[in-house]
């Protein structure tokens, strides 16, 4: 009879880590059709987005704004909403309410656009 041997990692379930938010800053670039004001050489965009971990945020919000057409160029991770409260960060309740509804729909919420243009002197 053959013996059956178990290590504690076989019998550990794997656990599911808990999404949370996390604000984010794209720069992006142009890209034909990709809904910028005519003259912007490009915008920033400010996200929440739900992920297990900020890389996971980064890659939905990156995917998502490449489907939409949009260049993005460049990430700023600025946390959670306890790490920006952590650093002294003023979120207001509209702010907070989109951040809910990232993690409710576990999305990627956009929550401010700025197009860039170039300085003309």
């Amino acid at each position: 009879m053959a013996a059956l041997f178990y290590t504690a990692a076989m019998t550990e379930k794997k656990q599911k880590r808990k999404q949370q938010v996390f604000t984010l800053l794209v720069e992006v670039g142009r890209n034909e059709n990709d809904g910028l004001p005519k003259g912007a050489t490009g915008g920033a965009l400010m996200c929440f987005s739900s992920g297990v971990d900020e890389a996971e945020a980064v890659r939905e919000t990156v995917a998502l704004l490449k489907q939409a057409d949009l260049a993005p160029l460049d990430v700023t991770g600025y946390g959670t909403l306890d790490e920006r409260i952590e650093q002294g960060h003023d979120i207001n309740e509209e702010e907070r309410g989109l951040m809910q509804q990232a993690l409710d729909e576990n999305s990627v919420v956009v929550y401010q656009l700025t197009p860039f243009f170039e300085d003309k002197k």
